[in-house]
């Protein structure tokens, strides 16, 4: 993902929206940009963020012979051939 910032500040702008475009393109990312002064797209580009880490730590595990996962909610759980489980996401607050 490439993220232009101080979108709300285009009176003094760097690099247009068509050259961050073209660029995240050329790297196959997913371009956005946000403001953090006025909140825009700061949260979305954050749930995107985390969405695809999910999805490829999922992806990852669920296509691994040594680890079956046990999904969940708040965590992903990895269990071995052995029995013996791994925590590798937890909620903050449960």
């Amino acid at each position: 993902m490439l993220v232009g910032n101080k979108c709300d500040l285009e009176n003094i702008r760097e690099v247009s929206i068509e050259e961050g475009k073209a660029l995240a393109e050329e790297e196959g990312l997913f371009f956005m940009e946000t403001s953090a002064l006025d909140s825009t797209n700061v949260q979305t580009a954050f749930e995107i963020v985390i969405r695809e880490i999910y999805n490829n730590i999922s992806r990852k595990v669920l296509n691994s012979d040594s680890y079956k996962a046990e999904l969940s909610v708040n965590r992903v759980t990895l269990v071995n051939g052995a029995g013996s489980k791994k925590n590798m996401f937890s909620s903050c607050c449960s």
